[in-house]
């Protein structure tokens, strides 16, 4: 990146101090002129599909993706056919199974998925999410002592368990058997279940490591469907008519978007418009989401209200929505998820200025921590992820925010930046008993610690992330997939640049920029503090534009007080406003440099 020639519009160091890049090398440019002129592709998705490696052979089945292509035998997943001979035989024996599941949406979505799945047969099942605050993340004994209690023959837990060795070894001291189906990090050693399946366990060669827990689920449920076939079985229920959870999950536990995940998120969002589920129909209508559900609809405004059940309210209600046939049922409850959504917010917008603050002050004006490390009794166990995602964006590195609870314990959530692996980090952590309980993905973990082991935990993460976090920092490029100005953004335009999609983790949503532009009419609205403005092009086109979360930053500031001054490079993704009937374009703005 040393030529003057590789920075996309000359930008060295934007208003976020970002160095723009293109994000095509010139192989990958001949690339996509080949692709446009072989495959009859527009020069922009040509363009994005070569930014993203894709190639002249892969790219119709990268457009096209389907889950009969893309989904390999279930069976290649370590002990996938154990799980799906000893759910069998739960159906044909009519035995009664609990099922504890996470308290996220992907927690909620695998659930659902089995719930539904068991109840087709008359099997009948107990439910379990536990509670944030007092039960914490994974299987409890607790939990396990109330499932034998109420005569449960089978335990499977989805979204979790890989590394629960005292609850499962508990569970079948009881008698119970004991099934774990995740995608959670483990290491070599795993707990003593029947059967473990999660392709992100040592000894599992599967390469689906990158499907969420529904996803793993589902394989699951298509391999028990023809484990059942197979034993003579009929009536068997149509998994496809359930893919909409598995979008769902999909894009809210923020896996990537390759392979198997696009067909699945392609084929549920079909599903969801088809209002499918009456639970997600309810939360669109109360949500008031207008035009046709997209994947942003889904990680944005419908998963955050699930979530917010699990976060701050009844971590059941999740669960009970997505398999509730009661139209009246799931109506009251997304209204409770809605208003708990609004609550979340608020006691996230106060936790998020005072963890800036106590971060702030640390750094000072030096580097600071490669990671930053919070605590705070004032913090609700339900927003701390929230929090850690919000000093991650702001001060570009893995941050942990730590709820201290009145019973001397705390409880923990971090978030990471590309090229750290929080969550093999914590699993070291976990193994050096440096903390009590740990787990998740490179991106995104959680912790259960004594108040007086954090600083023992910020001073490990400090040795353990240091030189990751510094590589990672000091690439720090924006990459640019095109320049193009206001009038090119328009609803057609977008409609085009979404045959690539649905986007998301590497798939990234095309960052445009347009050169030269002016601000108009710049306000902040919403509590969040976001920055909303008109952006006019040289030939007076103008693009309805909007900045999330950007008042009281250097962004921000630039273009509240950038109208009728000298014009900026703006760059941010692009997508369609459906407001009364009418489909307007809208830039979601993520960067600006001086022009």
């Amino acid at each position: 990146m040393q030529n003057e020639e590789h920075y996309f519009l000359n930008v060295k160091k934007s208003i976020s101090e970002k160095a723009w890049v293109d994000r095509l090398n010139p192989e990958a440019a001949r690339l996509a002129g080949a692709m446009s002129s072989q495959l009859g592709l527009s020069e922009i998705v040509a363009r994005i599909l070569a930014g993203r490696g894709i190639d002249v052979d892969g790219a119709n089945n990268f457009l096209n993706p389907t889950i009969r292509e893309l989904m390999p035998d279930p069976s290649i997943m370590v002990d996938m056919d154990n799980v799906a001979s000893r759910i069998t035989k739960a159906i044909k024996n009519k035995e009664k199974v609990a099922l504890f599941g996470d308290y996220d949406v992907d927690g909620a979505c695998s659930v659902a998925l089995m719930q539904l799945y068991l109840e087709h047969f008359g099997i009948k099942t107990i439910t379990h999410i536990p509670d944030r605050i007092f039960e914490g993340y994974g299987p409890n004994i607790a939990a396990m002592d109330k499932f034998v209690e109420q005569g449960a023959s089978l335990i499977i837990t989805l979204d979790c368990g890989t590394t629960s060795f005292e609850a499962i070894e508990h569970a079948r001291n009881l008698g119970a058997d004991f099934l774990v189906i995740d995608h959670h990090l483990g290491d070599e050693n795993l707990p003593q279940a029947n059967a473990i399946v999660n392709p992100n366990r040592a000894d599992d060669i599967s390469e689906l490591g990158y499907l969420c827990a529904a996803g793993v689920t589902f394989m699951t449920l298509v391999a028990v469907n023809r484990e059942l076939r197979n034993n003579g079985i009929k009536n068997l229920p149509d998994l496809l008519k359930q893919i909409d959870l598995v979008a769902l999950a999909t894009i809210c536990d923020v896996v990537p978007l390759i392979g198997l995940n696009r067909a699945f998120v392609l084929r549920g969002v079909e599903l969801m418009r088809k209002k499918s589920n009456i639970g997600i129909a309810a939360l669109v209508l109360v949500a008031r989401i207008s035009g046709p559900i997209n994947p942003y609809h889904l990680g944005f405004i419908i998963g955050p209200r699930i979530n917010a059940g699990g976060r701050i309210g009844d971590a059941t209600l999740g669960v009970r929505l997505l398999t509730s046939k009661d139209e009246n049922e799931v109506e009251h409850i997304a209204n409770t998820l809605h208003e708990l959504n609004y609550e979340r917010q608020n006691i996230e917008i106060q936790a998020v200025e005072e963890a800036t603050a106590i971060a702030e002050a640390e750094i000072g004006e030096g580097e600071g921590a490669p990671v930053l490390v919070l605590a705070s009794k004032d913090w609700h166990q339900g927003v701390v992820g929230l929090v850690a995602s919000r000093l991650k964006d702001k001060f570009n590195r893995p941050a942990f925010a730590i709820a201290l609870t009145p019973n001397a314990k705390a409880t923990g959530s971090g978030r990471s930046i590309t090229g750290v692996d929080l969550g093999s980090a914590i699993l070291k952590a976990v193994e050096k008993d440096i903390i009590v309980k740990g787990g998740g993905h490179a991106m995104a973990a959680g912790i259960s610690l004594l108040p007086e082991q954090i600083a023992d935990f910020r001073s490990f993460l400090h040795d353990e992330l240091e030189e990751d976090v510094k590589i990672s920092r000091a690439s720090n490029f924006l990459k640019i997939d095109a320049a193009i100005t206001a009038r090119a953004a328009s609803v057609e335009f977008i409609h085009q640049i979404e045959q690539a999609g649905p986007f998301g983790t590497k798939n990234p949503n095309p960052i445009f920029a347009f050169p030269s532009h002016r601000v108009k009419y710049a306000k902040i609205v919403g509590k969040g503090g976001h920055v909303s403005f008109s952006l006019l092009s040289g030939d007076g086109a103008r693009l309805q534009a909007i900045a999330f979360r950007a008042a009281n930053t250097a962004l921000g500031d630039v273009l509240l007080h950038s109208t009728d001054a000298k014009p900026l490079h703006i760059c941010g993704t692009i997508g369609i406003n459906h407001w009364q009937g009418r489909e307007n374009a809208q830039l979601r703005v993520i960067d600006a440099a001086i022009a």
